[in-house]
């Protein structure tokens, strides 16, 4: 009988983990276009460039399997990040995920961004990607005009800027208000909080979707964090762990679309992915987290 109940518990609570995987994530709709895409993504620098490893490759394939089952859809990679982008074509491919993807990608080269775009194209294994992202701003007088025509043909859907870390914020502030883009890519935290001065009220001015990056400062955040509780009322906004507390901070700012967190990790894909699904604090509380935050 002892044994006969532990594993109607276990199907019991097998059955729960697949339905809180299966709830559906709450999403933003891209401005351009009204497409809902899910709040949180996948960000694939340096937690998928793992080289030709097999049992490393097999254990991204399992971190987004984890992140489509909990409802994921958007995965950011770049030609900088080593073998990641091989990592998530090989990945869709094993997983028959090709068609559940939001594919973004970049372009970050100097050269021929055309031959570039197409070598990235061929790791992904896809048929075309869903955003292009000119990569830190690297020659964008030449590669953003590319992504400009592609779109026009039918080879990619969107089309955007990125940046990080706050680098060429003023040169990245002009771009977005002259040329017309779909996205916009920057680092926006609980600490970094430039971009709440122009680049999110202004994404929101000019109909601009935005991927937040570095979400935890790869890390650094919540290495800084976990030296101290969690405030007593983060549970009243749907958070049991530092890292929510962050991502939440994060996707619930109204200009945001999407955070793109990086992990290898399959419990740490889950956890991002319950944000996800809210409760989303108002503007006042947000304040008090980011106030809860700084004063630590």
């Amino acid at each position: 009988m002892k044994r006969r109940a532990l594993l109607q518990w276990a199907a019991l609570a097998a059955a729960a983990d697949r339905a809180a995987a299966q709830a559906s994530p709450s999403t933003r709709a891209i401005p351009s276009s009204g497409e809902p895409i899910p709040r949180v993504g996948l960000g694939t620098w340096i937690t998928f460039n793992v080289g030709n490893d097999p049992p490393a490759r097999a254990r991204c394939a399992q971190v987004m399997r984890a992140f489509f089952e909990a409802g994921g859809r958007v995965i950011d990679s770049s030609p900088m990040y080593g073998s990641s982008q091989g990592v998530v074509g090989e990945g869709l491919r094993a997983l028959g995920a090709r068609q559940r993807v939001f594919s973004a990608d970049k372009v970050w080269t100097g050269g021929d961004g055309a031959a570039q775009l197409e070598a990235s194209r061929a790791q992904w294994q896809l048929p075309r990607f869903d955003l292009l992202q000119v990569h830190n701003l690297l020659a964008w007088e030449k590669q953003l005009p590319l992504l400009q025509r592609m779109k026009a043909e039918g080879r990619v859907r969107y089309v955007g800027i990125t940046t990080s870390e706050g680098r060429r914020a003023r040169e990245f502030e002009q771009i977005m208000r002259k040329e017309r883009l779909d996205f916009v890519q920057f680092t926006y935290n609980l600490l970094d909080r430039e971009a709440e001065r122009t680049l999110l009220p202004l994404a929101a001015e000019r109909g601009i979707a935005v991927l937040v990056n570095r979400p935890f400062q790869e890390g650094d955040l919540l290495r800084r964090l976990a030296r101290h509780p969690l405030p007593p009322w983060a549970g009243e906004i749907g958070c049991a762990s530092w890292a929510q507390f962050a991502l939440q901070f994060v996707v619930s700012h109204p200009a945001v679309t999407c955070a793109i967190p990086a992990t290898r990790r399959i419990d740490h894909v889950r956890e991002n992915m319950g944000v996800a699904r809210g409760p989303f604090p108002d503007a006042a509380t947000r304040e008090r987290m980011a106030a809860y935050v700084a004063g630590l």
